[in-house]
Protein backbone atom coordinates (compact mmCIF):
# COMPACT_ATOMS: atom_id res chain seq x y z
CA UNK A 1 0.00 0.00 0.00
CA UNK A 2 2.93 2.63 0.77
CA UNK A 3 4.79 1.69 -2.32
CA UNK A 4 1.64 2.13 -4.22
CA UNK A 5 1.20 5.36 -2.52
CA UNK A 6 4.77 6.66 -3.00
CA UNK A 7 4.15 5.57 -6.60
CA UNK A 8 0.68 7.34 -7.44
CA UNK A 9 2.15 10.24 -5.60
CA UNK A 10 5.22 9.85 -7.71
CA UNK A 11 3.37 10.51 -10.78
CA UNK A 12 1.46 13.03 -9.96
CA UNK A 13 4.65 15.04 -8.93
CA UNK A 14 5.71 13.83 -12.25
CA UNK A 15 2.72 15.25 -14.13
CA UNK A 16 2.71 18.56 -12.38
CA UNK A 17 6.25 19.19 -13.49
CA UNK A 18 5.63 18.33 -16.91
CA UNK A 19 2.95 20.81 -17.29
CA UNK A 20 5.86 22.83 -16.65
CA UNK A 21 8.72 21.55 -18.62
CA UNK A 22 9.73 22.45 -22.03
CA UNK A 23 9.89 19.78 -24.34
CA UNK A 24 13.82 20.53 -24.84
CA UNK A 25 14.12 19.62 -20.71
CA UNK A 26 12.04 16.06 -21.42
CA UNK A 27 14.18 15.18 -23.58
CA UNK A 28 17.12 17.38 -24.67
CA UNK A 29 17.41 18.41 -28.12
CA UNK A 30 20.26 20.97 -29.51
CA UNK A 31 18.43 24.15 -30.45
CA UNK A 32 21.00 25.88 -32.05
CA UNK A 33 19.94 24.98 -35.55
CA UNK A 34 16.57 25.89 -35.13
CA UNK A 35 17.25 29.33 -33.27
CA UNK A 36 19.26 30.41 -36.63
CA UNK A 37 17.35 28.72 -39.14
CA UNK A 38 14.25 29.75 -38.42
CA UNK A 39 14.31 33.60 -38.06
CA UNK A 40 16.78 33.59 -41.29
CA UNK A 41 13.90 31.70 -43.16
CA UNK A 42 11.32 33.81 -42.13
CA UNK A 43 12.93 36.77 -42.77
CA UNK A 44 13.30 36.16 -46.70
CA UNK A 45 9.49 34.28 -46.83
CA UNK A 46 8.73 38.17 -45.10
CA UNK A 47 10.27 39.85 -47.81
CA UNK A 48 9.81 37.58 -50.73
CA UNK A 49 6.06 37.30 -49.79
CA UNK A 50 5.37 41.04 -49.11
CA UNK A 51 7.19 41.77 -52.28
CA UNK A 52 5.27 39.09 -54.28
CA UNK A 53 1.79 39.35 -53.38
CA UNK A 54 1.70 43.11 -53.00
CA UNK A 55 2.96 43.29 -56.53
CA UNK A 56 0.16 40.86 -57.51
CA UNK A 57 -2.41 41.96 -55.57
CA UNK A 58 -1.86 45.33 -57.51
CA UNK A 59 -1.49 44.14 -60.72
CA UNK A 60 -5.28 42.34 -60.28
CA UNK A 61 -6.75 45.15 -58.94
CA UNK A 62 -5.17 47.61 -61.84
CA UNK A 63 -6.17 45.27 -64.23
CA UNK A 64 -9.61 43.95 -62.98
CA UNK A 65 -10.43 47.28 -62.35
CA UNK A 66 -9.85 48.45 -65.89
CA UNK A 67 -11.58 45.15 -67.02
CA UNK A 68 -13.60 43.57 -64.51
CA UNK A 69 -13.09 40.96 -62.14
CA UNK A 70 -13.51 37.17 -63.30
CA UNK A 71 -14.40 34.01 -61.23
CA UNK A 72 -10.50 33.35 -60.88
CA UNK A 73 -8.99 36.81 -60.12
CA UNK A 74 -11.13 37.20 -56.59
CA UNK A 75 -10.42 33.69 -55.93
CA UNK A 76 -6.31 34.93 -56.37
CA UNK A 77 -7.27 38.18 -54.78
CA UNK A 78 -8.37 35.95 -51.87
CA UNK A 79 -5.61 33.59 -51.74
CA UNK A 80 -2.76 36.68 -51.64
CA UNK A 81 -4.65 38.42 -48.86
CA UNK A 82 -4.50 35.21 -46.59
CA UNK A 83 -0.57 35.36 -47.89
CA UNK A 84 -0.36 38.79 -46.75
CA UNK A 85 -2.00 38.80 -43.48
CA UNK A 86 1.22 36.16 -42.24
CA UNK A 87 3.98 37.60 -43.59
CA UNK A 88 3.18 40.39 -41.41
CA UNK A 89 3.88 38.36 -38.59
CA UNK A 90 6.99 37.44 -39.56
CA UNK A 91 9.03 40.14 -38.31
CA UNK A 92 7.56 39.65 -34.88
CA UNK A 93 8.96 35.50 -34.85
CA UNK A 94 12.26 36.93 -36.56
CA UNK A 95 12.76 38.82 -33.23
CA UNK A 96 11.23 36.29 -31.26
CA UNK A 97 14.33 33.79 -32.20
CA UNK A 98 16.88 35.89 -32.74
CA UNK A 99 16.48 37.38 -29.29
CA UNK A 100 17.00 33.56 -27.94
CA UNK A 101 13.20 32.49 -27.99
CA UNK A 102 12.40 35.27 -25.79
CA UNK A 103 8.58 37.00 -26.55
CA UNK A 104 8.21 40.46 -26.01
CA UNK A 105 4.33 41.18 -27.50
CA UNK A 106 2.46 39.86 -25.18
CA UNK A 107 0.13 37.05 -24.70
CA UNK A 108 -2.70 37.79 -26.95
CA UNK A 109 -0.63 39.14 -29.90
CA UNK A 110 1.65 35.32 -29.50
CA UNK A 111 -1.34 33.71 -29.69
CA UNK A 112 -2.84 35.53 -32.45
CA UNK A 113 1.23 35.50 -34.48
CA UNK A 114 0.47 31.56 -34.61
CA UNK A 115 -3.27 31.68 -35.11
CA UNK A 116 -2.44 33.51 -38.35
CA UNK A 117 0.16 30.88 -39.41
CA UNK A 118 -3.03 27.98 -39.09
CA UNK A 119 -4.76 30.62 -40.60
CA UNK A 120 -2.95 31.33 -44.14
CA UNK A 121 -1.74 27.87 -44.26
CA UNK A 122 -5.69 26.31 -44.32
CA UNK A 123 -6.81 29.62 -46.20
CA UNK A 124 -4.21 29.03 -48.87
CA UNK A 125 -5.00 25.04 -49.28
CA UNK A 126 -8.90 26.18 -49.40
CA UNK A 127 -8.05 28.53 -51.88
CA UNK A 128 -5.59 26.52 -54.06
CA UNK A 129 -8.42 23.57 -54.23
CA UNK A 130 -10.97 26.63 -55.47
CA UNK A 131 -8.97 27.28 -58.08
CA UNK A 132 -8.16 23.61 -58.82
CA UNK A 133 -11.84 22.79 -59.12
CA UNK A 134 -12.17 26.18 -61.22
CA UNK A 135 -9.48 25.13 -63.60
CA UNK A 136 -11.06 21.67 -63.76
CA UNK A 137 -14.43 22.55 -64.42
CA UNK A 138 -13.29 24.74 -67.60
CA UNK A 139 -11.33 22.33 -68.90
CA UNK A 140 -13.59 19.05 -68.43
CA UNK A 141 -16.99 20.96 -68.47
CA UNK A 142 -16.75 23.84 -70.76
CA UNK A 143 -20.16 24.20 -71.01
CA UNK A 144 -21.41 23.77 -67.41
CA UNK A 145 -18.78 26.21 -66.95
CA UNK A 146 -19.80 28.85 -69.42
CA UNK A 147 -23.73 28.33 -68.42
CA UNK A 148 -23.36 28.52 -63.99
CA UNK A 149 -19.91 29.31 -62.73
CA UNK A 150 -18.73 31.92 -65.24
CA UNK A 151 -19.92 34.84 -63.03
CA UNK A 152 -18.62 36.53 -59.68
CA UNK A 153 -21.22 35.03 -57.80
CA UNK A 154 -20.10 31.82 -57.11
CA UNK A 155 -16.91 32.77 -56.71
CA UNK A 156 -17.77 35.02 -53.90
CA UNK A 157 -20.00 32.40 -52.40
CA UNK A 158 -17.20 29.96 -52.42
CA UNK A 159 -14.60 32.61 -51.13
CA UNK A 160 -17.07 33.49 -48.40
CA UNK A 161 -17.23 29.79 -47.84
CA UNK A 162 -13.45 29.09 -47.30
CA UNK A 163 -12.64 31.83 -44.93
CA UNK A 164 -15.65 30.76 -42.68
CA UNK A 165 -14.70 26.75 -42.58
CA UNK A 166 -11.17 28.05 -42.25
CA UNK A 167 -12.36 30.22 -38.96
CA UNK A 168 -14.28 27.50 -37.76
CA UNK A 169 -11.58 25.01 -37.98
CA UNK A 170 -8.90 27.08 -36.09
CA UNK A 171 -11.36 28.90 -33.88
CA UNK A 172 -10.66 25.91 -30.92
CA UNK A 173 -6.81 26.85 -31.43
CA UNK A 174 -7.22 30.32 -29.82
CA UNK A 175 -8.56 29.10 -26.27
CA UNK A 176 -5.04 26.82 -26.23
CA UNK A 177 -2.62 28.41 -24.10
CA UNK A 178 0.51 29.29 -26.34
CA UNK A 179 2.46 30.50 -23.43
CA UNK A 180 4.73 28.63 -20.94
CA UNK A 181 4.21 29.42 -17.11
CA UNK A 182 6.77 32.18 -17.16
CA UNK A 183 5.73 34.50 -20.17
CA UNK A 184 8.62 34.18 -21.79
CA UNK A 185 8.17 31.57 -24.67
CA UNK A 186 5.71 31.75 -27.25
CA UNK A 187 4.98 28.09 -28.59
CA UNK A 188 3.81 27.11 -31.90
CA UNK A 189 1.31 24.50 -30.13
CA UNK A 190 0.75 24.38 -26.37
CA UNK A 191 1.47 23.14 -23.42
CA UNK A 192 1.86 19.71 -22.08
CA UNK A 193 -1.07 19.98 -19.67
CA UNK A 194 -3.43 19.98 -23.17
CA UNK A 195 -2.15 17.60 -24.85
CA UNK A 196 -4.97 15.21 -24.30
CA UNK A 197 -7.32 17.54 -26.09
CA UNK A 198 -4.96 19.43 -28.48
CA UNK A 199 -3.84 16.25 -30.50
CA UNK A 200 -7.11 14.75 -31.41
CA UNK A 201 -8.18 18.57 -32.55
CA UNK A 202 -4.82 18.82 -34.59
CA UNK A 203 -5.52 15.34 -36.19
CA UNK A 204 -9.15 16.26 -36.77
CA UNK A 205 -7.80 19.65 -38.56
CA UNK A 206 -5.26 17.34 -40.06
CA UNK A 207 -8.42 16.05 -42.18
CA UNK A 208 -10.50 18.11 -42.55
CA UNK A 209 -8.09 20.92 -43.58
CA UNK A 210 -5.72 19.04 -45.87
CA UNK A 211 -6.17 15.01 -46.82
CA UNK A 212 -9.79 16.40 -47.78
CA UNK A 213 -8.48 18.88 -49.92
CA UNK A 214 -6.07 17.63 -50.95
CA UNK A 215 -7.80 14.37 -52.60
CA UNK A 216 -9.75 16.67 -54.12
CA UNK A 217 -7.14 18.44 -55.64
CA UNK A 218 -5.58 14.99 -57.16
CA UNK A 219 -8.74 14.03 -58.37
CA UNK A 220 -9.47 17.31 -60.13
CA UNK A 221 -5.98 17.57 -61.63
CA UNK A 222 -5.75 13.47 -62.83
CA UNK A 223 -9.45 14.07 -64.51
CA UNK A 224 -7.72 17.13 -66.02
CA UNK A 225 -4.22 15.88 -67.05
CA UNK A 226 -6.58 12.67 -68.59
CA UNK A 227 -8.87 14.92 -71.03
CA UNK A 228 -6.05 17.11 -71.88
CA UNK A 229 -4.00 14.18 -73.49
CA UNK A 230 -7.17 12.67 -75.09
CA UNK A 231 -8.46 15.97 -76.84
CA UNK A 232 -5.37 16.88 -79.38
CA UNK A 233 -7.76 19.81 -79.96
CA UNK A 234 -7.28 22.45 -76.97
CA UNK A 235 -5.28 25.08 -77.17
CA UNK A 236 -1.72 24.81 -76.85
CA UNK A 237 -1.07 27.68 -74.48
CA UNK A 238 -4.03 26.41 -72.31
CA UNK A 239 -3.14 23.34 -72.34
CA UNK A 240 1.00 24.56 -71.21
CA UNK A 241 -0.93 27.05 -68.55
CA UNK A 242 -2.91 24.23 -67.40
CA UNK A 243 0.05 21.65 -67.23
CA UNK A 244 2.01 24.30 -65.33
CA UNK A 245 -0.52 24.92 -62.82
CA UNK A 246 -0.93 21.38 -62.20
CA UNK A 247 2.76 21.36 -61.40
CA UNK A 248 3.00 24.31 -59.29
CA UNK A 249 -0.36 23.05 -56.77
CA UNK A 250 1.75 19.99 -56.82
CA UNK A 251 5.23 21.02 -55.53
CA UNK A 252 3.44 23.24 -52.73
CA UNK A 253 1.65 20.46 -51.95
CA UNK A 254 4.51 18.37 -51.63
CA UNK A 255 6.74 21.23 -50.26
CA UNK A 256 5.20 22.77 -47.53
CA UNK A 257 2.16 21.19 -46.60
CA UNK A 258 2.66 17.27 -46.65
CA UNK A 259 6.03 17.39 -44.50
CA UNK A 260 4.41 19.83 -41.95
CA UNK A 261 1.32 17.82 -41.48
CA UNK A 262 3.32 14.33 -40.82
CA UNK A 263 5.98 15.89 -38.21
CA UNK A 264 3.28 18.45 -36.58
CA UNK A 265 1.36 14.72 -35.56
CA UNK A 266 4.44 13.06 -35.18
CA UNK A 267 5.92 15.80 -32.67
CA UNK A 268 2.32 15.87 -30.86
CA UNK A 269 3.08 12.07 -30.84
CA UNK A 270 6.40 12.02 -29.97
CA UNK A 271 5.82 14.89 -26.87
CA UNK A 272 3.16 12.30 -25.53
CA UNK A 273 5.95 9.56 -25.31
CA UNK A 274 8.31 11.90 -23.49
CA UNK A 275 5.62 12.69 -21.27
CA UNK A 276 5.98 8.76 -20.13
CA UNK A 277 9.67 8.74 -19.97
CA UNK A 278 10.91 7.87 -23.71
CA UNK A 279 13.75 9.77 -25.25
CA UNK A 280 15.72 8.62 -27.39
CA UNK A 281 17.30 10.14 -30.93
CA UNK A 282 14.32 9.28 -32.93
CA UNK A 283 12.00 11.78 -30.48
CA UNK A 284 14.78 14.30 -31.07
CA UNK A 285 15.24 13.76 -34.96
CA UNK A 286 11.05 14.32 -35.02
CA UNK A 287 11.62 17.62 -33.25
CA UNK A 288 14.19 18.75 -35.69
CA UNK A 289 12.46 18.09 -39.08
CA UNK A 290 9.33 19.32 -37.26
CA UNK A 291 10.73 22.55 -37.16
CA UNK A 292 12.52 22.45 -40.70
CA UNK A 293 8.98 21.56 -41.83
CA UNK A 294 7.41 24.53 -40.13
CA UNK A 295 9.63 26.97 -42.52
CA UNK A 296 8.65 24.83 -45.36
CA UNK A 297 5.12 25.52 -44.40
CA UNK A 298 5.71 29.12 -44.51
CA UNK A 299 7.57 29.08 -47.91
CA UNK A 300 3.87 29.15 -49.25
CA UNK A 301 3.65 32.50 -48.66
CA UNK A 302 6.61 33.54 -51.03
CA UNK A 303 5.39 30.59 -53.61
CA UNK A 304 1.77 31.49 -54.10
CA UNK A 305 2.88 34.67 -55.90
CA UNK A 306 3.81 32.59 -58.44
CA UNK A 307 0.44 31.46 -59.70
CA UNK A 308 -0.22 35.39 -60.47
CA UNK A 309 1.87 34.50 -63.44
CA UNK A 310 -0.54 31.93 -64.36
CA UNK A 311 -3.75 34.09 -64.23
CA UNK A 312 -2.28 36.70 -65.46
CA UNK A 313 -0.53 37.55 -69.21
CA UNK A 314 -0.35 41.22 -68.28
CA UNK A 315 1.78 41.02 -65.04
CA UNK A 316 4.33 38.83 -66.89
CA UNK A 317 4.47 41.37 -69.85
CA UNK A 318 4.79 44.07 -67.17
CA UNK A 319 7.24 42.19 -65.22
CA UNK A 320 9.24 41.87 -68.77
CA UNK A 321 9.21 45.25 -69.55
CA UNK A 322 10.21 46.44 -66.00
CA UNK A 323 13.17 43.59 -66.76
CA UNK A 324 13.83 45.29 -69.91
CA UNK A 325 14.01 48.88 -68.33
CA UNK A 326 16.29 47.63 -65.74
CA UNK A 327 18.64 46.05 -67.78
CA UNK A 328 18.98 49.27 -70.24
CA UNK A 329 19.26 51.63 -67.40
CA UNK A 330 22.34 49.07 -65.75
CA UNK A 331 24.16 49.48 -69.38
CA UNK A 332 23.40 52.86 -69.90
CA UNK A 333 25.12 53.63 -66.16
CA UNK A 334 28.05 51.27 -67.23
CA UNK A 335 28.66 53.27 -70.38
CA UNK A 336 28.17 56.32 -68.36
CA UNK A 337 30.72 55.33 -66.20
CA UNK A 338 32.92 53.69 -68.79
CA UNK A 339 32.47 57.41 -71.00
CA UNK A 340 33.61 59.25 -67.47
CA UNK A 341 36.98 56.88 -66.98
CA UNK A 342 37.81 56.91 -70.46
CA UNK A 343 37.46 61.22 -70.03
CA UNK A 344 39.22 61.21 -67.13
CA UNK A 345 42.01 59.30 -68.66
CA UNK A 346 42.08 61.39 -72.08
CA UNK A 347 42.68 64.54 -69.25
CA UNK A 348 45.19 63.16 -66.86
CA UNK A 349 46.99 62.16 -70.34
CA UNK A 350 46.65 66.09 -71.57
CA UNK A 351 48.17 66.88 -68.23
CA UNK A 352 50.77 65.00 -68.00
CA UNK A 353 51.79 66.07 -71.53
CA UNK A 354 51.56 69.56 -70.61
CA UNK A 355 53.65 69.31 -67.68
CA UNK A 356 56.58 67.44 -69.82
CA UNK A 357 56.21 70.72 -72.16
CA UNK A 358 56.80 73.42 -69.67
CA UNK A 359 59.59 71.10 -67.88
CA UNK A 360 61.14 71.18 -71.23
CA UNK A 361 60.84 74.82 -72.18
CA UNK A 362 62.60 75.18 -68.33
Amino acid sequence: MDLGKEATNGQVINSSLATTLDIEVLCPVNTDFTQWFLPCFYLVVSLLGLLGNGLGLWNLCTTSWKRNWNALGVLMCNLGVADLLYVVTLPFLVSYYLQGRVWLFGQVWCRLTRLLFHVNLYASIGFLMSISVHRYLGIVHPLRMLGRCQGLGPSISLSILVWIWVIIQLSPDFNFSKMDPTGMRCHDTTGHENLGTYQPYILTVTVTGFVIPFLIIIGCYCHVVMVLRRNKNVDPILRRRSITLVALVMVFFSVCFLPYHIFRNLNLLSRQWQLQGSCSQTLKNIYTSYQVTRGLASLNSALNPLLYLMASEDLVMRLRAFGQTVIQALRSFGKHQAQQHSDRNKLSIMLSEECEEVSNDL
